[in-house]
């Protein structure tokens, strides 16, 4: 989960930022994405302005994760924030089998569809700048 929250740190969306990062089999990360553009894509002068205008052409944190695996490779996906509906069905695509997040998105249908496909969601407790006691 702390590589989700680092990889937010990066997302240009000054409104929100999510962040993801997926683990293969052995454990082991194999990518760290968040949301924002298209690679390349300089976005005009007033773009950020608007929130509502903007939304349908930023792609989501998953979607970025899942362009750098293919089908099967990851076991083990952290965000953020739970998937949207959306980004829920590709996951399940990709055929990740455990998913934790930190917020919950009540506009997602992700809980109902990770019940259909038996994939794990589960909602972690997970404050990136807690200190733990060493005594």
């Amino acid at each position: 989960m702390a590589l989700a929250h680092v990889a937010s740190m990066r997302s240009e969306d000054p409104y929100r930022k999510v962040g993801a990062a997926a683990l293969d089999f052995d454990n082991r990360v194999i990518g760290t994405a968040y949301n924002g553009l298209a690679p390349g894509f300089n976005a005009p002068n007033g773009f950020w302005d608007d929130r509502e205008a903007r939304q349908k052409f930023m792609l989501h944190a998953e979607v970025n994760l899942c362009s750098l695996f293919r089908r099967g490779e990851a076991k083990i996906v952290a965000t953020t924030t739970m998937p949207c509906t959306a980004c829920m069905q590709t996951l399940c695509a990709y055929g990740i089998r455990e998913i934790y997040y930190r917020e919950t998105y009540h506009k997602s249908d992700a809980p109902e569809i990770a019940s259909i496909y038996g994939v794990r969601l589960e909602q972690v407790d997970f404050s990136p700048f807690a200190v733990e006691d060493a005594r």
